[in-house]
């Protein structure tokens, strides 16, 4: 894997976060200029039961709705405990701080800088996208989805 030159940070709070949580935080993110990609990591929600004897049946799930982040609609396929983030520089640090401050009242949260998104194609990222993919989703396939990643237009 190559040296990636985009800081990285990952936004870790105490609990699973409710969608409305995250539409919120998600918003004021976005408001920020600087942001490249954003992942949600979190337990898979299927729509429908993947295996055992009530395999195909409807899984209904209170956490798995439709956000608006900006205007555009998400929907969630996953219970949300980490956002991570990939910066273009490390001035968005500070105003990360703020929204989510704004956001966790009720519980404790931690933004922790590293190496947390994938900087070079990998297997499945080849098998999905082939080899002329887009860098800025470089790892961000999902081998056992069947739909791509999710875009957002933020500000630039």
């Amino acid at each position: 894997m190559t040296d990636a030159i985009y800081p990285q940070v990952r936004i870790v709070s105490e609990r699973l976060l409710n969608p409305e949580t995250v539409e919120r935080l998600l918003n004021l993110i976005m408001e920020e200029e600087g942001i490249r990609r954003v992942l949600l990591n979190g337990p898979r929600l299927p729509s429908s039961v993947p295996y055992g004897p009530s395999k195909g049946i409807v899984n209904p799930h209170d956490m798995r709705k439709t956000i608006k982040v900006g205007e555009q609609e998400v929907e969630l396929q996953v219970h949300v405990g980490t956002i991570l983030l990939e910066l273009e520089n490390r001035d968005v640090i500070p105003a990360l701080r703020v929204a989510c401050d704004q956001v966790f009242t009720q519980f404790a949260y931690r933004i922790q800088e590293g190496r947390y998104m994938k900087t070079a194609p990998t297997t499945s990222d080849y098998a999905k996208y082939g080899p002329d993919a887009d860098a800025l989703i470089l790892g961000l396939a999902d081998p056992s989805s069947k739909k791509g990643p999710v875009i957002l237009q933020g500000i630039k």
